[in-house]
């Protein structure tokens, strides 16, 4: 691989324009090659190149005229463009004091909750969030990491959708020094910032409260449509504990091949639900909120009593308005603080630029709170 296959296309564009400004001695007001030009030049979209003149707009080497074209900016100095490096480079990018932010959903007890305390943070350091969201797909997440770029984002926070094919926009960032910092989960293999709770950690405290109230019979469950980096280390985190206890490992009890239930009105006909008015189990570990009223709701429909019959740990804090599911055992990750912590840490990352060695690697500690939930295990 040639060093220029390794710098981002969008970067190679701006170079060239650089060089180009410089061998052509252009003035100011003089017009830079057009859109549809780069385009064929680089053989890329047409959101590329937009991203590489913004970002050339944004140091104020060139005017952007809409449906006129781009021009040489007043008082740049041709003989200073010819080998000048980019801003990701010289870690010296202009100030638009904005923050992307690109998320799967905001529609769960967890997401909301650590978008409040990314956008306190940023909001007590003069800075604004935009939030963006990609509903699982990578292709989405690839188009937000650009547009945001060429929003001029000084930097990016990601909840990053979790495929076997890594992102290349987010490979492209880390070789380019673009600061950007993962939440929730990292990428196997690849270094990068980022900040998550300690999944495995806090599954054996969800294992280790539910055996010591007599359960020897438990569920782990997801619905999450992709097997993600944090799914699995909770998983592992299971495997473990259960192994620890010198139980045998039931592969049935590990219940993740369903879709997440859209009606609860379907419920009887979705596969969890037979499994829990079977009583396959006596306890479920829930790998997030929402499933778990889920799980809640479904025993309930199959005239199971909580926790007399059957108990139930979620991951995160169900709670929201309504008041019913605020008893709820659950594993905290505290959210919020995560989201300040990761504001907090992309914006060191953006300061310190080249100088900041090393990548930080975040994990928040969980705490299990014990509610309603959970109780003794039923005699059989």
């Amino acid at each position: 691989m040639s060093t220029n296959d390794r710098i981002p296309l969008y970067q190679q564009i701006q170079d060239y324009i650089r060089k180009f400004i410089a061998s052509e001695k252009m003035k100011p007001g003089d017009r830079i090659p057009t859109e549809k030009e780069l385009m064929d030049q680089f053989n890329v979209s047409k959101i590329t190149v937009v991203n590489a003149l913004t970002g050339l707009a944004n140091e104020k080497l060139i005017a952007r005229v809409p449906g006129k074209g781009s021009f040489v900016a007043e008082g740049t100095d041709e003989t200073d463009t010819a080998f000048s490096e980019s801003p990701a480079v010289r870690g010296g990018r202009s100030s638009t004091r904005m923050i992307g932010v690109i998320m799967p959903t905001i529609h769960d007890y967890f997401a909301i909750r650590l978008i409040e305390g990314i956008e306190q943070t940023l909001h007590q350091e003069g800075y604004r969030s935009m939030i963006m969201l990609t509903h699982g797909s990578i292709e989405k997440e690839k188009d937000a990491i650009r547009e945001l770029k060429a929003l001029g984002a000084e930097g990016l926070l990601i909840f990053p959708v979790d495929e076997g094919n890594y992102n290349e926009e987010i490979l492209g960032m880390k070789l380019s020094g673009f600061p950007f910092l993962l939440i929730d989960r990292y990428l196997p293999g690849v270094e990068t910032h980022y900040i998550a709770a300690d999944g495995r950690l806090g599954v054996r405290l969800a294992v280790e409260h539910l055996w010591e109230l007599g359960h020897r019979d438990i569920a782990i469950c997801s619905d999450s449509p992709l097997q993600t980096v944090t799914v699995q280390e909770r998983i592992d985190g299971y495997i473990e504990a259960l192994k620890d206890k010198g139980a045998l490992i039931n592969p049935a009890h590990m219940i993740t091949d369903f879709k997440p239930l859209p009606v609860l009105k379907d419920a009887e006909a979705h596969p969890l639900y037979r499994y829990i008015s079977n009583k396959m189990v006596t306890a479920y570990i829930s790998l997030n909120g929402r499933l778990g009223v889920q799980i809640y709701q479904m025993a309930k429909q199959a005239g199971l009593r909580i926790p007399e019959d059957v108990s139930i740990v979620s991951f995160d804090d169900p709670t929201s308005i309504v008041e019913e599911f605020s008893i709820f055992t659950h594993v905290k990750q505290f959210e919020r603080e995560m989201g300040i912590r990761a504001a907090n840490q992309l914006l060191e990352v953006i300061r310190n630029g080249p100088q900041l060695t090393g990548f930080s690697k975040i994990l928040i500690e969980p705490e299990l709170v014990v509610r309603q939930t959970t109780g003794s295990c039923p005699l059989s």
